[in-house]
């Protein structure tokens, strides 16, 4: 019988694991900490009764992938649960922004700017399903849907600043520039609008719901589903060095490339291991999770029932904050990304008591203390909230890297979106997922697509390995 061994269990490493475990392959996952998860792990770090998203919060291209629909996740306890407002955008004085799932509702509120709003989200959102399924995969391919994508690939290849421009009004850039900052990269750059324009226009096809019960939720799902295939998990297992994995006909690698040069060593073709120590990482984050008595007081009454608040100001603002980030200096009024799950998953309050998790954008390996300019981000557009804080808990670039080795410095999506990083990761290749090693494969955010609880990177790279091993054509689509 064919066997694999699986370093990390992560999204990416679980869902190779039962990528694999599917097709008949004897898999063991190997998780150096004493829990299983990665970036999708919950718990409750600040009042008891009070349930945080460790990492990852929010799930807009989990809900319908090619892993999604090969795997039934929902026999396994997973739901999906949405909040009624997608995301909001507050500004000073009250003002803001706010999205819905429906594109004509979003539109509507944005007053004048809405036509543009409508052109551009509009036609994408209508043709998502077909834009999703190509960009989910390895960027250099052969497109299925070349229609479909083009008017996705025009819109991403401009500048966030230029798109949010076009889209006409203060409240209508400040939104997009939110989204787009995700990306952890100068919204001025080339490719900016990428993530922003592929998540602005998930909230409006799939929303961007949270999984019930946290998000590890997720990977207790994929843990049992992978125990019903006879696969199991093994924690406080720290894999160092290939002797460990030699005993397995096929090894998947759900770590950083330096992380697989580390543990491949003079095995990896000399080529590939240059390219797994010349990775990039960008900047970091810098998280607080907040217990806060009644909720947080927004002026700008949408989001008040937003599942995710973005934070920063203006679209000028926030290029200014993200611009200072990506020279490594520390702004003063950094992005903050804030979620409140509870919206839409009120089984995480404790009584009146909501979850609050938030976190800033900051440099790289950052050694200070970003609480305070996340308070005051909050503080901004929601004064009188301190004095509903009844729990903290906050996590620096360093304690976040050491609960999770493939967040390097802080990097929580596993590598810097430059525009060679966002077409070839982790390096220049026909096939990103191969190492160079026979039967050795590298599954984490750091191959294609990228950062996410979408678990398809794992999948792509298990198929691959299946395809390798002559198991191909037993699972997915």
């Amino acid at each position: 019988m064919t066997t694999a061994v699986v370093v990390g269990s992560g999204p990416n490493g679980l869902a190779a694991a039962l990528t694999l475990a599917a097709a008949g392959v004897e898999v063991e996952v190997l998780e150096a900490a004493d829990e299983i998860g990665g970036g999708t792990r919950s718990g409750h770090y600040t009042v008891d009764g009070v349930l945080h998203d460790e990492c990852s919060g929010f799930h807009p291209l989990a809900v319908d992938t090619a892993f999604s629909r090969a795997f039934d996740l929902a026999a396994e306890g997973l739901a999906w649960r949405w909040p009624e407002v997608q995301y909001a955008h507050p500004l000073d004085g009250g003002s803001g922004a706010a999205v819905w799932r429906d594109v004509d509702r979003t539109a509507q509120a944005l007053g004048e700017s809405g036509a543009a709003y409508r052109r551009l989200f509009g036609p994408l959102s209508d043709r998502f399903d077909k834009i999703a399924t190509e960009f989910l995969q390895p960027i250099v391919h052969v497109p299925r849907h070349p229609i479909a994508l083009a008017g996705f690939g025009v819109a991403s290849l401009l500048p966030a600043t230029w798109l949010g421009r076009m889209l006409r009004s203060p409240e209508s850039a400040a939104l997009f520039a939110g989204v787009a900052a995700h990306a952890f990269r100068p919204l001025g750059s080339p490719l900016s609008s990428a993530i922003g324009v592929a998540l602005g226009t998930a909230a409006h096809r799939y929303g961007w719901p949270v999984a019930e019960g946290g998000t590890a939720a997720i990977s207790r799902a994929m843990e049992q589903l992978l125990a019903e295939h006879g696969g199991k998990v093994t924690t406080g297992v720290r894999v160092t060095g290939r002797d460990q994995l030699a005993h397995a006909d096929i090894v998947m690698l759900d770590t950083t490339p330096g992380a697989a040069a580390d543990i491949l060593g003079d095995a990896l073709p000399p080529r590939v291991a240059r390219a797994y120590r010349r990775y990039r990482y960008g900047p970091g984050a810098f998280q607080v999770a907040l217990a806060v008595e009644g909720g947080i007081p927004w002026t700008h009454e949408p989001t008040r029932a937003a599942g995710t608040v973005h934070l920063g100001g203006s679209m000028a603002q926030i290029a200014t904050a993200e611009r200072e980030v990506w020279r490594g200096r520390m702004p003063e009024r950094p992005f903050v990304l804030l979620g409140q799950q509870s919206q839409a998953d009120p089984g995480r309050r404790a009584g009146d008591v909501h979850p609050i998790d938030a976190y800033a954008h900051v440099p790289s390996g950052y050694d200070g203390d970003a609480t305070e300019a996340i308070l005051a981000q909050i503080e901004r557009f929601a004064p009188g909230v301190r004095e509903r804080v009844v729990g903290m808990s906050v996590r620096s670039t360093e304690q976040i890297t050491r609960d999770n080795a493939n967040y390097v410095g802080g990097d929580i999506v596993t590598g810097a979106n430059t525009p060679r990083q966002l077409i070839f990761r982790p390096r220049v290749a026909l096939d990103p997922y191969a190492t160079g090693v026979p039967g050795t494969w590298l599954c984490s955010a750091a191959t294609p697509p990228g950062a996410g609880a979408h678990g398809m990177c794992g999948h792509l790279a298990a198929r691959r390995a299946l395809r390798r091993a002559g198991i191909a054509g037993t699972i997915g689509p």
